[in-house]
């Protein structure tokens, strides 16, 4: 769940301040690191560090990163770990010199890690998935054996991509002196937009990022998303190059980008986030006045900020009051992304507190995006308790989170998950709730699905089991859950960020 973006400006204009507003748009896709690569020529120029956005550049930084073409990161690590290292984009000299910046998860990074070593004779300096996905396009690109590049290079190096690296990954490269490479795996999984912005003199400008409000804060039009196994080449001229590389691409997007990860203001696969999370309000709505039809509710609250678009329906249909019941601390982070459990609880209190009018002596409808991990939702109810609810009932737009994520979201151990195991009574004794009801899974990707009838199954993994890419194994996911639960978080060794330059 990392944010990418990646730029081809008119020569004149700089594409790091296009950048960094770009990552700030998308900021909420990971807060672990942030990066900034550009090209002058054939150039290149890199600034990344752990840290928030705001916190990774300063003036100086950003007047050293000179050039018209870029591409950035925000990172929210699955795989690999928290060293400032590890921040992205990544780089390798050879051929060309070659940037890139993933969000996603390979699901054979171990395999592959083993051909760059043996075949390809290439060397890893992290333990990070995006530096093999880099290694194997570099590779695949140097196989071509060109001294200058052509258009049909890259497009085949992308094909080989696509046949060796299985899992999640939407990616931007940058080649040196050469243009921007973006392109995404044939599931689509993780999202991936382009957009243009016609400038003065005619030189059309070109974005690429995860989600449309990165285009929007820099004055580009949305045009479409990188379709599933598609390649995109932007050379530096502005002229875009578009090749279908994967033999077989289908559009099965992680239906957790519209429940949760995405802002409500983008656009993702032709669907409006915003009019996707109503949609799951409203088939909510019809299960709880169905299976609470004897409840008499006081008021709907929703959990701030990703539930309120799907609480407001759930309160209209209902004919229940809305209120804001919660005040957010908007200097605190997303728990969900912070790194391990000691780390999320200790925030939850200091992000969220009640208004006690709201709560005294009513019946209470909780409204949240999803459940996961359920220490979040055992304090907001208790919370509730303390305000004075006189009863707390708790719903989550979002079916029982019950398996692993390996498509790049932090959920990789599933006893870590209140609902593995669990039914719905059992789970509300355990966040000490007087009930619980979950959004069905039909009515979840229907709601996705309503805003773009060429998407197939979604990717929803983590409330089904089905793992689209057919290689995830009991095996695999023992292994991902022993190197990245939250207790082989802890015993990380966290750096602490470098002091700032004045």
């Amino acid at each position: 769940m990392c944010g990418i973006v990646g730029v081809v400006n008119r020569p004149e204009e700089r594409a790091a301040l296009n950048l960094y507003d770009a990552l700030l748009m998308i900021q909420h896709r990971g807060q672990d690191a942030a990066g900034i690569a550009t090209c002058d020529g054939s150039r290149l120029y890199l600034q990344k560090e752990n840290g928030l956005v705001r916190d990774v550049f300063n003036d100086a930084e950003m007047l050293e990163l000179k050039g018209s073409m870029g591409v950035a990161h925000c990172r929210y690590p699955t795989a690999g770990g928290a060293s400032c290292t590890e921040a992205q984009p990544f780089y390798v000299n050879s051929p060309y010199g070659l940037v890139l910046a993933h969000n996603g998860n390979l699901t054979n990074t171990r395999q592959l890690t083993e051909e760059l070593f043996t075949n390809d004779l290439r060397h890893l300096n992290t333990n990070s998935d995006s530096e093999v996905l880099l290694n194997v396009f570099a590779h695949e690109l140097a196989e071509r054996g060109r001294l200058r590049l052509v258009q049909e290079d890259v497009f085949d190096a992308v094909r080989a991509v696509h046949k060796r690296c299985h899992g999640a990954y939407a990616a931007i490269g940058m080649i040196l002196g050469y243009g921007i490479v973006a392109f995404r795996d044939p599931n689509g999984i993780r999202p991936l937009v382009i957009g243009r912005r016609q400038d003065p003199g005619g030189f059309i400008s070109h974005m690429v990022a995860s989600e449309s409000v990165a285009l929007h804060a820099n004055g580009y039009t949305l045009v479409r998303d990188v379709a599933p196994g598609e390649c995109i080449l932007i050379d530096m001229a502005g002229n875009l190059y578009s090749e279908q590389c994967a033999e077989n691409p289908s559009l099965h997007p992680c239906v957790f980008e519209f429940v949760y990860l995405a802002r409500p203001d983008s656009i993702i696969d032709g669907v409006s986030v915003y009019k996707a999370r109503l949609r799951m309000g409203e088939s909510l709505a019809e299960k709880i006045a169905r299976v609470w039809a004897d409840v008499d509710f006081d008021v709907v609250i929703p959990i701030p900020d990703t539930s309120r678009t799907s609480a407001l329906p759930i309160s209209f249909h209902l004919g229940v009051k809305y209120r804001e019941g919660f005040i957010k601390n908007r200097y605190i982070g997303r728990t969900f992304i912070m790194p391990g459990q000691k780390e999320r609880r200790s925030s939850i209190r200091k992000k969220l507190s009640p208004i006690p009018l709201e709560f005294d002596g009513k019946t209470v409808l909780l409204v949240d995006d999803s459940i996961v991990r359920g220490n979040t939702s055992q304090q907001i109810v208790q919370m509730a308790r303390e305000a004075g609810a006189k009863a707390v009932y708790m719903a989550s737009a979002a079916p029982p989170v019950r398996f692993p994520n390996v498509y790049g979201i932090d959920m990789p151990a599933s006893y870590e998950l209140i609902a593995h195991g669990r039914d719905e009574s059992q789970i509300a004794k355990e966040i000490g709730a007087d009930g619980v009801i979950y959004q069905d899974l039909d009515a979840l990707e229907s709601s996705v699905r309503a805003g773009n009838d060429a998407i197939g199954k979604c990717e929803s993994s983590c409330f089904d089991g089905v793992y689209l890419t057919g290689d995830v194994t009991p095996q695999y996911l023992r292994d991902i859950e022993g190197q990245r639960n939250d207790t082989a978080k802890s015993q990380q060794q966290l750096p602490l960020p470098m002091p700032r330059r004045a």
